[in-house]
């Protein structure tokens, strides 16, 4: 909330507001000790908590106050108060240099006289070794002194080479805030490499200044675009337009075209050597528009001779060459990639581009965020905590989300989220221009359609499927509204890239490829076909598509040759504007640690070495796991023994092996498989001297085994109902002296979804998650018969897991916490079961398993727990963004 005028912070009294911006608010504010005028930058206490920020803030403070420059915004005093950091600094009189441009371009002499200020003021921040990185006419104020350098809060620290060796030998190193491939500053100003995200010296901000040195003195931006997001392009590829001819001022012009050089080695080296030419030029060096003329030896004067005579045929055949190259179209835009990286090393979870292009939201840590592609800074959306996947409103204005079990959605200028739905599964979905949005409940629901203001879910028809199961999923309209874009598995049909339609007419199958798919424009042609884009094994295709005749037509084209996801979901989004995003696949960035954490959240020790271990089960001796992996695209179960640190796999079939579980004994290892087109459970003994076997034929789209009673008489799996939500099934097992009848039957099978069934380790208990309250919660039921119910979690639950001891019961709470419960098992049927106060032991580092529930395993003991941790040197992979990415696809 805005500082109101009268608010005291130590002994500066707010006056007024002077603007607001990513990395804080000024105010105007009197220092009542010396009574002056001064301006305070805050870091509210919302802001406070976002440790990025709070660095970033304290950095800046610490940069400007090495700083002492007549032409650098100084810094009086720093301070805390109420959770609100604050810097003291001169008020500056006067107008932004962004706001004198409005009025046209500059004076000459004021062009000179200000731009030497702001040359000098950077050589005074490279010779302290700071990089601005955020130079542009916003940060430069405009006083009767001169000019003003504003505004360090993306400065960071950089070194000559020759020192470097020496500094980092003699001091400990600390974590950057931004490393190699991130992109920070403002597009219209960047160097090229600051575009492409690579490490940034004192060149790079003398880019910066010919760029606002161009704009002084022409009134228009060196560098400009349809688009903010086609600046970078223009950046990278493209040169100024001419300096007018009516201001001849060459060696002006020599001066910014240097250090606009797109090649750091062909700039000014430093800002100093730009100042003396300013300087050079202003006292009269330029006299009659001449450039500084250099020495030139003799066989120079010959080049250039050579260069004349050239240069006097050329202009000779200029007409000739206007007559035939007139009608020549100009060349296509070559296509410009960029990464964006992931906020706090968090990894991307799921992400989608609005239609027009400028934003990106994203999930990661359980939230929502939004990135504008031109601002380079995400932020998390209040009220979005448990988001998984989400779409778009058409006017790029709403994000539609799923979380806490219903459809929500809000605006992306944020305020509080509208619930508009019951929505157990996360599955994707659509909005269309007319306000209904489109997706499934479940993996096996069919699509349902309700009002994007909210409304109970209406359910169409089955889009031609005779089966009473489908797995339609992950709809994308098409540009009539009525018809759209989806994936069906084919459990019992054929899989592909389907048309649905509003109107329930029959689908149409477009491709045989199991992924979600998009549809783009043609760019600058709206009269021709667009692009279908899909997964096909693990590289991103384009097809030529009419989306009026729904058809495709020539062969498809690859637009990159690995895109990462799931088996389900394709991880690329594409905008109107022609602007797309991928996400590179999972292997070769998703090692993690598997590390033991006590009870106060303390790491205690990690469980061998960083691997991809999706989906893990501790088995009962504590030092192996059981877990998936994918290679290629292409999932199987391997096993790690953490003494040895040795892995093997333990299954080659080319269908989907995931997720194991182990027996009782740790002998054997359960898990899904669709070898057959349907998911069934297969077993196998770890010593790997047999083939696997069928278990149980679950005959399900999805479905896995989630736990083995101790006595080793039941298995319990989840699988979709066909007219209910994720149910319990029990399928018992051959024991010496008992019937061998293995018939499965359900458990709990409620219009609700029943997941995370887990056996209580006398096996006349099951603990579970559901959402028939609205939202999860994990409840315990007595076993085999369904009867004592009793609540276990309030306020959100999932994931339970039993002390094998059974005096305790844990689980995960709404806001990722590990909650301890003390039980007490009853010792007869006849007694209840008893029910303690639930205690938070620590939050949750990772969980990104949230559906199947393998976020975390417990040390038989109870003392400890293990949990994923990203691996050390291991960064979550960024997100690639292309621009002009139709020009390389080859037709």
């Amino acid at each position: 909330m805005p500082l109101a005028p009268g608010t005291k912070l130590g002994p500066y009294e707010i006056t007024a507001p002077l603007g607001a911006g990513g990395m804080g608010e000024v105010y105007r504010a009197r220092d009542t000790r010396l009574e002056r005028t001064v301006a305070i930058k805050i870091l509210p206490e919302q802001l406070s908590s976002d440790p990025v920020r709070k660095q970033r803030f304290e950095r800046e403070a610490k940069t400007i106050s090495s700083l002492s420059h007549p032409h650098i915004c100084m810094l009086h005093d720093v301070g805390s108060q109420d959770g609100i950091s604050y810097l003291v600094m001169e008020c500056v009189e006067g107008e932004t240099l962004a706001k004198r441009l409005e009025k046209g371009p500059l004076p000459l002499e004021q062009v000179l006289k200000y731009g030497m200020q702001i040359a000098d003021a950077l050589d005074k921040a490279h010779r302290s070794g700071v990089v601005h990185r955020d130079l542009k006419p916003g940060n430069i104020m405009l006083t009767s002194s001169g000019a003003k350098l504003l505004d360090f809060g993306l400065a960071r620290p950089t070194m000559p080479s020759a020192s470097l060796a020496t500094l980092t030998a003699a001091t400990p190193q600390q974590t950057p805030l931004t490393q190699e491939g991130t992109i920070v500053g403002t597009f219209q100003y960047m160097s090229p490499e600051q575009v492409e995200g690579k490490e940034l010296d004192a060149r790079s901000d003398i880019f910066s200044l010919g760029a606002v040195l161009y704009e002084m003195l022409t009134g228009r931006r060196a560098f400009s675009g349809k688009s903010q997001l086609s600046v970078a392009s223009a950046i990278l590829e493209k040169e100024p337009e001419p300096i007018s001819v009516a201001k001849p001022m060459p060696a002006l012009d020599h001066a910014i075209k240097k250090s606009l050089a797109k090649e750091v080695d062909k700039r000014w080296q430093s800002a100093a050597d730009l100042a003396g030419e300013l300087q050079w030029i202003a006292e009269g060096g330029s006299q009659g528009g001449a450039a500084p003329a250099p020495l030139v030896s003799h066989h120079k004067v010959r080049e250039r001779l050579a260069w004349s005579v050239a240069a006097l045929l050329a202009v000779g055949l200029a007409p000739v060459a206007f007559l035939h190259f007139r009608e020549k179209p100009p060349a296509p835009a070559a296509p410009v990639r960029f990464q964006v990286p992931p906020p706090e090393k968090l990894g991307i979870d799921y992400f989608k581009l609005s239609p027009d292009g400028r934003l990106l939201a994203f999930t990661t840590d359980r939230r929502l965020w939004i990135r504008s592609l031109d601002t380079l800074q995400a932020l998390p959306l209040l009220g979005t905590e448990g988001a998984s996947k989400m779409f778009w409103s058409p006017d790029s204005q709403f994000i539609a989300f799923f979380a806490q079990g219903k459809l929500k959605k809000i605006a992306v200028s944020g305020g509080p989220a509208q619930t508009l739905c019951n929505a157990p599964e996360a599955n994707g979905g659509a909005w269309n221009r007319d306000g209904v949005i489109v997706f499934p409940l479940s993996l096996t629901s069919g699509f349902f359609q309700v009002s994007a203001s909210g409304g109970p879910p209406v359910p169409l028809a089955k889009l031609g499927a005779s089966a009473p199961v489908v797995q339609q999923i992950s709809p994308e309209f098409l540009p009539d509204g009525r018809h759209f874009l989806y994936s069906d598995s084919g459990i019992h049909g054929e899989r592909g890239i389907y048309v649905g339609s509003l109107d329930g007419t029959p689908a149409i199958r477009l491709l045989p490829d199991l992924s979600n798919a998009s549809y783009a424009r043609a760019a600058g042609a709206p009269g021709q076909d667009g692009y279908l884009l899909f997964r096909r094994g693990e590289g991103l295709m384009a097809q030529r598509f009419n989306p009026t005749r729904l058809s495709l037509s020539g062969d498809a084209s690859p637009v990159a040759e690995k895109v990462g996801g799931s088996v389900l979901w394709a991880a690329f989004s594409v905008s109107e504007n022609g602007t797309l995003v991928y996400a590179p696949p999972a292997a070769g960035t998703s090692k993690v640690q598997l590390v033991w954490w006590d009870r106060a959240g303390k790491q205690v020790g990690p469980f061998g070495p960083p691997g991809p271990y999706d989906n893990f089960r501790l088995a009962p001796d504590e030092r192996r796991i059981v877990f998936a992996n994918s290679t290629g695209d292409n999932i199987d179960v391997w096993v790690l023994d953490s003494v040895r640190g040795v892995t093997s796999r333990l299954s080659f079939d080319p269908a989907i092996d995931d997720p194991p579980m182990w027996s009782p004994d740790g002998r054997r290892v359960v898990w899904a498989s669709n070898r057959s087109g349907a998911f069934d459970l297969y077993v196998k003994s770890t010593n790997g001297t047999e083939p696997e076997q069928l278990l149980v034929r679950m005959g399900a789209p999805a479905g896995w085994p989630e736990d083995w009673s101790r006595d080793g008489r039941f298995i319990i799996y989840q699988i979709p109902g066909a007219k209910t939500g994720q149910d319990l099934w029990i399928v018992p097992q051959p024991v010496q002296g008992e019937s061998s009848d293995r018939k499965p039957f359900p458990y709990l099978q409620t219009e609700f979804d029943e997941r995370h069934g887990r056996f209580s380790p006398d096996g006349r208990w099951v603990a579970y998650s559901s959402n028939e309250s609205g939202r999860d919660e994990v409840y315990v039921q007595s076993f085999p018969v369904p009867g004592a119910k009793f609540p276990i979690s309030a306020g959100g639950g999932m994931e339970p897991q039993w002390r094998k001891d059974g005096t305790e019961l844990f689980y995960i709470s709404e806001n990722r916490t590990l909650m301890a419960v003390p039980v007490k098992l009853a010792s007869s049927a006849s007694e209840p079961l008893q029910v303690g106060q639930a205690k938070p032991l620590f939050s949750v580092p990772v969980m990104d398993t949230f559906i199947v529930g393998r976020s975390y395993e417990v040390s038989n003991d109870g003392q400890r727990f293990l949990l994923r941790a990203p691996a050390s040197g291991e960064a979550a992979p960024s997100l690639t963004v292309v621009l002009n990415w139709q020009t390389q696809l080859k037709e």
